[in-house]
């Protein structure tokens, strides 16, 4: 039952008979090319457009959809409509952005390298290359002379090794020790020494 069917029935019961004014805005309608019946006050930009179900009317969302009669109908935020255009406007703003790539890649393709200044700059590249190797040699035998004069200039004291010296290897390695020793146990137990 809607609103006004209640309080019609209400003041029926009550003795009063007045009758509610519905206040109905005529909204036009549009169909989309799937099918998808729209609604709008107007179809202009601006105006707030639903798309019309049974029980309610939902908010179109964002994006350009295409009408029937061949109209595209573009929608920036939610409901709101922003324009209405012919399809063969948008065809043709696409094929000017397709023009102008064309020009940019023509632009770009007349951009080559030719043969003389690519052998050059590779015979650049090779003599840098030369140099930094040639640096780096010299710069190795000079750090070699350094390190034999640091190492001879230092004498080591000699390394003693002393067998008498007793060396505690016993590992008390220990986990719950009162609960009930299992096989395993018993193995790591003489494994490790921990008797």
């Amino acid at each position: 039952m809607k609103a006004n069917d209640i309080l019609n029935k209400i003041k029926n019961i009550v003795g009063e008979k007045v009758e509610l004014s519905e206040n109905k805005i005529e909204m036009a309608e549009v169909t989309l090319e799937n099918g998808t019946v729209l609604v709008a006050e107007s179809f202009e930009a601006g105006n707030s457009i639903f798309i019309k179900t049974e029980d309610e009317q939902i908010a179109l969302p964002v994006g350009e959809y295409e009408l029937e009669g061949g109209k595209i109908l573009a929608v920036v935020e939610d409901g709101l409509i922003d324009s209405i255009k012919e399809a063969a406007e948008d065809v043709a703003e696409d094929s000017k952005d397709a023009e102008t790539e064309l020009e940019d890649e023509e632009k770009e393709e007349m951009n080559y390298v030719t043969k003389e200044e690519f052998t050059s700059a590779v015979e650049e590249i090779k003599a840098m290359i030369d140099d930094k190797l040639g640096n780096k040699e010299e710069m190795k035998e000079e750090v070699k002379v350094e390190e034999k004069e640091e190492l001879s200039a230092v004498a080591p004291e000699p390394v003693k090794h002393n067998p008498e010296a007793k060396v505690d290897s016993k590992i008390n390695f220990k986990i719950s020790e009162n609960r009930i020793k299992t096989t395993k146990d018993r193995v790591f137990d003489k494994i490790f020494n921990n008797n």
